[in-house]
């Protein structure tokens, strides 16, 4: 594989000029009556957008621009322009798809050339085994971005760890959101994760988890949290918190969270094991070390493995677990996956069922982080194994099952952060198995969190410093 080369590329300047949102022109036009624009809309963003861009944003000034007709753009994709890299569609579309195609991209150049900028040469294509790519740096100016979640306009909420919440529209950031409950900003405190109601267009909720916190004493104790609110303007109303972790303790890490609606309206999350592992995780009278299944609304779903067990949680939904800080819902089966930070080692990959515990700290493929002994078991009965374990440990936080069309060679696996060695890990699954492993993005920074956006590319968060990348695919030719 080849060294991967990153190109970063600020759109700032180019969404300025007027158009709509991350992707409302693509948008637009796929969802026009018109389906000569529809087809061409489907072609440039599956062949071109790779090192075009997806707004049409990377093309060099030049002739057939300001053509009368479209003869010189329909020769250059038809034949190619083999000094600059462009490959030859001749094979790859009809003279009619190439027409409608030149015709689309004209069409999408703004009046004010001053604001386009170089496309991508073959030479700043990321080479990955399967899939090739383009990296656009989205968003900078960021410390610890956490939750990323997109609104129906295509406009991005970006949640911060320092307990900042910001929209980025059309090439700028807000001013930070209003109506944030008080966090425990402190250690792996703060804002963390973000999600939309599976029909937020109807009822506007948007989830937020966070450590809470209230003084006790003269400390301040506190554990983890979600909120339900409305945005309206730059400001959160309508405020429901829907749950809070308890005990609550001073500690400041292990809070988990990362949130995830299955097709039920049903909401999944981890609660970190609040870096007490030997009091919490194997007890069901507490909420940590576990992961949990609420209704939207935060009440209990009539299923849940626990609700007729004296004195346990009804929320939870499996147990044995130290600090959950990936979880997502496979796109064909509904399974929930989670990934799970170990201590030294022992990292761990888990397709998690209903009432199952999973281990934590009876037993664990990891040590202590002075290099003692945690546990000298690996396996014991009643007790689940890992699909998958990292030694050493990479740092798993965020993860998402890679879905839509346009990374088809990536479909339906499953992409990973690693905050300790700094890459995007791909994982491809043979049903509960893991199969093959690939990094990606080596050396690109401390990967907080990975996500699917509504118009189908990924989207990367990274740390300090903070900034939301995008990859591009180049469709193979």
């Amino acid at each position: 594989m080849k060294k991967n080369l990153i190109i970063t590329v600020s759109l700032i300047t180019f969404f300025a000029a007027g158009l709509t949102g991350l992707y409302s022109f693509t948008t637009a036009e796929m969802k026009s009556g018109n389906e000569l624009q529809r087809s061409a809309a489907m072609n440039y963003q599956n062949f071109c957008s790779g090192c075009h861009g997806a707004n049409l944003e990377k093309f060099a000034e030049k002739e057939w621009m300001n053509e009368k007709g479209n003869v010189l753009a329909f020769n250059s994709i038809k034949n190619g322009i083999e000094k600059i890299g462009m490959p030859s569609f001749r094979k790859t579309f009809s003279d009619k798809e190439i027409e409608e195609l030149a015709a689309y991209v004209k069409k999408g150049i703004p009046e004010d050339k001053s604001v386009l900028q170089a496309a991508v040469t073959p030479g700043g294509i990321v080479e990955s085994e399967v899939q090739k790519f383009v990296v656009d740096t989205v968003v900078t100016g960021l410390k610890v971005p956490w939750g990323l979640v997109f609104l129906p306009d295509g406009d991005l909420l970006i949640s911060e760890r320092s307990g900042t919440l910001h929209r980025f529209s059309k090439g700028k950031i807000s001013a930070p959101i209003e109506g944030l409950p008080q966090m425990m900003t402190v250690g792996q405190g703060g804002l963390l994760d973000l999600a939309l109601h599976p029909d937020y267009k109807s009822n506007g909720w948007i989830y937020i988890a966070y450590s809470s916190v209230r003084q006790d004493g003269e400390k301040n104790i506190g554990n983890t949290a979600i909120m339900r609110a409305r945005l309206k303007g730059n400001r959160l109303e309508d405020q429901q918190i829907i749950y809070k972790g308890t005990p609550e303790t001073e500690r400041n890490y292990h809070f988990g969270i990362k949130l995830a609606f299955d097709g039920k309206g049903h909401l999944f999350f981890g609660n970190g094991d609040r870096g007490q592992h030997f009091d919490f995780p194997q007890k069901l009278d507490n909420t940590n070390g576990k992961i949990h299944r609420l209704n939207d609304d935060g009440t209990i779903p009539a299923d849940n493995p626990f609700v007729n067990t004296p004195g346990a949680i009804p929320s939870i939904y499996s147990y044995g677990h130290r600090n959950p800080q990936g979880t997502c819902i496979h796109p064909v089966t509904g399974e929930l996956w989670i990934t799970e930070h170990g201590p030294k080692g022992g990292d761990e990959l888990n397709q998690v069922k209903p009432g199952l515990n999973y281990g934590w700290p009876v037993i664990c493929y990891g040590i202590n982080y002075d290099g003692t002994i945690l546990t000298p078991l690996t396996e014991k009965e009643g007790m689940e194994q890992p699909n998958f374990y990292w030694l050493p440990s990479i740092g798993p936080c965020g993860m998402t099952f890679v879905t839509g069309d346009r990374y088809k060679r990536w479909k339906n696996n499953i992409l990973i952060g690693s905050l300790s060695f700094k890459y995007l890990e791909r994982v491809v699954l043979s049903g509960h198995s893991v199969m093959h492993r690939e990094k990606l993005l080596e050396g690109i920074g401390r990967v907080r969190n990975v996500v699917m956006s509504p118009d189908g590319y990924v989207y990367v968060a990274i740390e300090n410093p903070g900034k939301i990348l995008r990859l591009m695919p180049v469709e193979q030719q």
